[in-house]
């Protein structure tokens, strides 16, 4: 097999490297960058229709080890599966998300250490696409513009009661509240996450203007009692079959004439199927359990069918793709040190998973949007000013 399979491979005149169980290296293109150590000798027949779910697979399960830059081990990687592999778009995902279901994917993905998470995010922990606005900011400056540009957006003002769904640790909830005057209650499904948010918020002399708390966004009381409510990264994991009930639940617990901004990752299909060449997949087993991307326009037609009116769209994929970027650059530094916090398995997963998302942003193979809505007051009119001037004061 592997013999038929080398020729087609030394074609692509990639610059990469096999080093087989044996020992054995052949090169398959000049100057190779890149060596693909193949550790198991039962993946080569698979290698003949590659995808990078395969390729991803089988480095997260030690079949395969890889050497060289990880930005590059990415972009080979695709070009193995584009040129090998077809396009490998698979149906449109829809599984059954129920409140255990979801609390069971989301500890899987957020309480694996905290400490781990602290190693490569910025000094607020924001899990989240952050905002660069000239492009050449650090990954501080751009979480904190971003805390910023959201603040901005939702016009938030002294005593506004903010509610902050999937909160995480607590970043944009103690932002808020601090630099805004916001009175803030934010929701997880995390342990993890609540335990340290909550420990920041006593940090901080905050625990008279923030509460958060351990919840499921189903179990929110439905009273308009809030003045603003923010989505940051979270509607992800809230499933096409539930997204109706998820965009009612947040046009019912905002005041008439109050503002929602979902900010989340959406599909390059409108169907919601996961990014081709295996892509999806590989994140959908190993990354997050039962996420799924809607379309803007499938997000879209929900928020407005919930009685709320969309106002403002902004895409910030590049944003994305360069935040995934740092993440990725910064967890590669700090190897040894993310060794001992979490199993090798796991940190093979997050390797692969930080990497490739920066590569697929940066080629739109998904995107990034944050949607604005109002609902809107009896007479049909709204809070908001007249034009966006005020958001970039």
């Amino acid at each position: 097999m592997l013999t038929t399979l080398l020729p087609v491979l030394r074609d692509l005149e990639l610059p990469l490297r096999l080093r087989l169980w044996d020992g054995n290296e052949i090169d398959l293109g000049p100057a190779p960058s890149v060596t693909l150590e193949i550790k198991d000798p039962n993946l080569i027949p698979q290698l003949a229709h590659p995808s990078l779910a395969l390729l991803g697979g089988a480095y997260v399960e030690g079949k395969v080890d890889l050497h060289g830059p990880l930005e590059e081990v990415i972009r080979i990687g695709d070009e193995i599966s584009r040129a090998l592999g077809g396009s490998h778009s698979a149906p449109p995902v829809r599984e059954a998300h129920d409140k255990a279901t979801d609390a069971e994917a989301i500890s899987y993905h957020y309480d694996l250490s905290n400490e781990f998470y602290q190693l490569w995010l910025d000094r607020d922990m924001v899990y989240s696409c952050g905002y660069f606005e000239t492009g050449n900011e650090d990954l501080d400056q751009a979480q904190q513009a971003k805390l910023q540009h959201l603040c901005r957006k939702l016009r938030l003002k002294p005593g506004d009661r903010l509610l902050d769904v999937g909160c995480g640790w607590g970043g944009l909830a103690r932002f808020a509240a601090r630099e805004y005057g916001a009175q803030v209650l934010g929701i997880t499904l995390s342990r993890e996450q609540l335990k340290l948010g909550r420990e920041r918020v006593a940090a901080e002399g905050l625990e008279d203007q923030v509460q958060l708390e351990l919840m499921d966004y189903r179990d929110l009381a439905t009273e308009g009692q809030f003045d603003k409510v923010v989505s940051v990264g979270m509607f992800e994991h809230v499933g096409h079959e539930n997204m109706p009930l998820y965009c009612k639940q947040l046009s019912e617990v905002v005041r008439p004439g109050g503002l929602v901004l979902n900010h989340g990752i959406t599909s390059r299909h409108i169907d919601g199927r996961p990014v081709a060449h295996g892509a999806g997949e590989f994140i959908d087993r190993y990354v997050f359990p039962h996420g799924e991307l809607p379309h803007l326009v499938k997000i879209s037609a929900c928020i407005s069918e919930s009685g709320l009116e969309i106002v403002d769209v902004e895409s910030l994929r590049l944003h994305y793709a360069r935040t995934l970027q740092f993440w990725s650059e910064r967890l590669e530094a700090r190897l040894d040190e993310a060794q001992r916090m979490v199993p090798e398995r796991a940190l093979r997963i997050w390797r692969v998973y930080l990497a490739g998302c920066a590569y697929g942003f940066r080629r739109n193979w998904i995107n990034l949007h944050q949607i604005l809505a109002s609902k809107p007051l009896p007479d049909g009119s709204h809070e908001l000013p007249w034009s966006r001037a005020d958001i970039y004061r």
